[in-house]
């Protein structure tokens, strides 16, 4: 295989792998979302996205947008898989500040080879889930969940967070700082009006989040005992 190649699959499995992460995260696929994602102008979104579907390797319909083929499919969770990995692998091991994990991650998904997939699992003890808590594509990995985001919350709810956008380092490193991350409990003290800012108590800190980067937090909401809505 040529340099010249390795770059066209690259690109290939980049865009497959976009259709996938905006499917999860925030459907339907339009040619904009995966503009967005890419980084890219949404005529070239358009272009590339029309020659995946000529290859057979994406479908699309006006009510639905874009989504993967079985073979889009194989190809976009092995890329995912492998990317997740090491994004683990960049987290649990070496320690890297999680603003930029994918970034690195991405520079490795297209170069690991199956055998050191496989023992990458294996000694990572075979996460289900990468450091933002989204799901690893594989057998062990959870079912895919439309989850409420943190912005739908009303005043008094409590939630847990489920996962956080990993492809945004500014994002990232944001929700880092406040504390919004896979795990953690938030309550939600105020709502601003006309989609102002969101005010959540964690722990015993209390952190205002735009509206904007909580509607891209996943939440499994959970009960409020009712006397603490008087606190």
């Amino acid at each position: 295989m040529t340099v010249h190649d390795i770059s066209k699959t690259e690109r290939i499995e980049m865009y497959l792998k976009a259709v996938y992460t905006v499917a999860q995260a925030t459907p339907p696929v339009t040619i904009s979302k995966v503009a967005d994602y890419m980084g890219v102008s949404a005529p070239s979104s358009h272009e590339m996205l029309k020659r995946l579907e000529t290859q057979g390797l994406l479908k699309s319909t006006a009510e639905q947008g874009y989504r993967l083929t079985s073979r889009g499919m194989e190809t976009a969770t092995r890329v995912v898989r492998r990317l997740r990995l090491a994004e683990r692998l960049l987290t649990d091991v070496l320690r890297l500040d999680l603003a930029l994990v994918h970034g690195e991650a991405c520079k490795l998904e297209h170069v690991i080879s199956p055998e050191v997939e496989a023992r990458l699992s294996e000694v990572l003890g075979h996460p289900a889930t990468c450091p933002h808590g989204l799901p690893i594509p594989g057998d062990a990995a959870p079912a895919p969940e439309m989850l409420p985001t943190l912005d739908t919350l009303a005043v008094w709810d409590r939630a847990t967070v489920a996962s956080i956008p990993e492809e945004d380092e500014g994002v990232v490193r944001h929700l880092v700082e406040v504390g919004v991350l896979p795990g953690a409990t938030v309550l939600v003290r105020e709502v601003g009006p006309l989609k102002g800012p969101i005010t959540v108590q964690i722990a015993d800190q209390i952190r205002a989040i735009g509206r904007e980067v909580a509607g891209r937090v996943r939440v499994r909401p959970t009960t409020l005992p009712s006397p603490e809505r008087f606190l």
